[in-house]
């Protein structure tokens, strides 16, 4: 019986000693970076290298430039689904111009954010994309300052290449379409302060209120988690028994508050798109499904998610800071008041 051969990969220096060449001119030959080389050698080397069965080690031959065409993304939780679909278009985004993303979640913490941030670079990707910058956030100044590339996403601490849906306009639009519907008594439901989603979205609600010249209810504008149940508890607190009057339609600044408002309405005997008008933030895919479908302002996920490689990949444009507006897609859970 013949010695099983071990299965060794065959190595770079394998293919140059087989076609006779120096390593480098092995290396360049198979390099697939830019328009491969026509020549006769390079044409052999290659040969050889197919029946050899050789694999390029693009990790390694890139670690050597510095480089290992891997970007880390940082969210806050992929059981939001907002976050799950940014990441999976920064991924499309990133594949597209030759890179891989690996994720990972901070909770929203930002001890664990910036952890999440070191574990990334101590994997030496190219840069990082964060979708986590709070408005009081020392991460993106800690990575300007070590010149370490990135950008932030759907959120901007109003400094770090950024590039995300313009929150203040989403906010105007949502509200001014219930202004449309002639509603007057509107409460909203925004993220938490920390957020510049949070704050801006809020800031265009107000803004739509004061040229309607609407007075606007302090009571009625709540600031909460992004949660399901952080909709849930504002919604119960707009919608109690005792006070009167009540809003006759709501403004939440995410489709997960809004849904959590709709149990919330349930509970309290309110028909959405009825007596009590609703509109969401971010139209995820499940909003049009929901049994009463959701108003809402849809955000252009692929959009950002491909600026945001490029801030990283040519940061030619400096501390750019890119908004894309976004459009509201009206549904069943918005109608005139009764």
């Amino acid at each position: 019986m013949e010695p099983t051969v071990p299965n060794v990969p065959v190595t770079l220096k394998d293919v140059a000693v087989a076609s006779g060449v120096s390593l480098s001119t092995a290396s360049r030959a198979l390099d697939e970076r830019g328009t491969p080389s026509q020549s006769a050698t390079a044409e052999r080397v290659r040969k050889v290298a197919e029946e050899l069965g050789y694999r390029r080690n693009a990790f390694a031959s890139n670690l050597r430039r510095g480089q290992t065409r891997t970007l880390g993304v940082l969210v806050p939780r992929l059981s939001d689904t907002v976050m799950a679909l940014m990441f999976e278009e920064i991924e499309r985004a990133a594949s597209s111009r030759g890179y891989f993303a690996i994720v990972a979640t901070s909770g929203d913490d930002p001890n664990d954010e910036r952890k999440a941030a070191e574990t990334l670079l101590d994997r030496s990707v190219d840069g990082l994309i964060l979708a986590t910058s709070r408005i009081d956030d020392d991460l993106p100044k800690y990575l300007r300052e070590a010149s370490v590339s990135h950008a932030l996403v759907l959120r901007t601490d109003g400094v770090s290449p950024s590039a995300l849906g313009d929150d203040e306009v989403g906010g105007y639009l949502a509200v001014r379409h219930l202004l449309d519907l002639g509603h007057e008594d509107i409460a909203v439901v925004t993220g938490p302060a920390f957020t510049s989603t949070g704050t801006a979205r809020l800031a265009g609600a107000r803004r739509a209120l004061s040229e309607a010249g609407v007075t606007v209810n302090e009571q009625w504008m709540l600031s909460a988690g992004y949660g399901i149940r952080s909709g849930f508890d504002a919604g119960q607190e707009l919608l109690k028994k005792k006070s009167s009057p009540k809003p006759t339609a709501i403004f939440a600044a995410n489709d997960n508050l809004a849904m959590g408002v709709m149990a919330a309405a349930k509970e309290h005997d309110l028909v959405i798109g009825d007596n009590l008008s609703l509109v969401g933030y971010n139209d995820i895919p499940q909003s049009a499904l929901l049994p009463t479908p959701l108003t809402s302002v849809r955000v252009p996920l692929e959009q950002i998610a491909s600026k945001a490689i490029d801030l990283i990949v040519d940061p030619s444009n400096g501390q750019e800071i890119r908004k894309f507006m976004p459009t509201l897609i009206p549904r069943a859970s918005s109608g005139k008041p009764q």
